[in-house]
């Protein structure tokens, strides 16, 4: 979609600069401008909206909080298995 506004700024340049009227050759460059800043705009939403992060996989504080405590109680379980003591040699 956002190439469809550059086409559009080309064409506007191109009446700009084969019309005789002044006052239409000012009009088309100003809408060209316009048509140029609104497909730059377009590109860099594109680019944006290509590396977000999507929402539903973030972890909510609370879901992180259970995660944390789940991994607390396992590494406690794992020091009270392995007993606490190395083996001799």
């Amino acid at each position: 979609m956002p190439w469809l506004f550059l086409l559009l700024a080309i064409a506007a340049f191109a009446i700009a600069m084969t019309t005789p009227s002044m006052a239409l050759a000012i009009i088309c460059i100003l809408v060209a401008l316009v048509l140029l800043v609104i497909w730059v705009m377009g590109l860099v939403a594109q680019r944006v909206g290509t590396r977000s992060r999507d929402e539903t996989m973030m972890i909510d504080p609370q879901e992180l909080r259970r995660l944390r405590e789940q991994a607390e109680a396992r590494r406690a379980a794992g020091q009270v298995g392995d007993g606490g003591s190395a083996p001799e040699r």
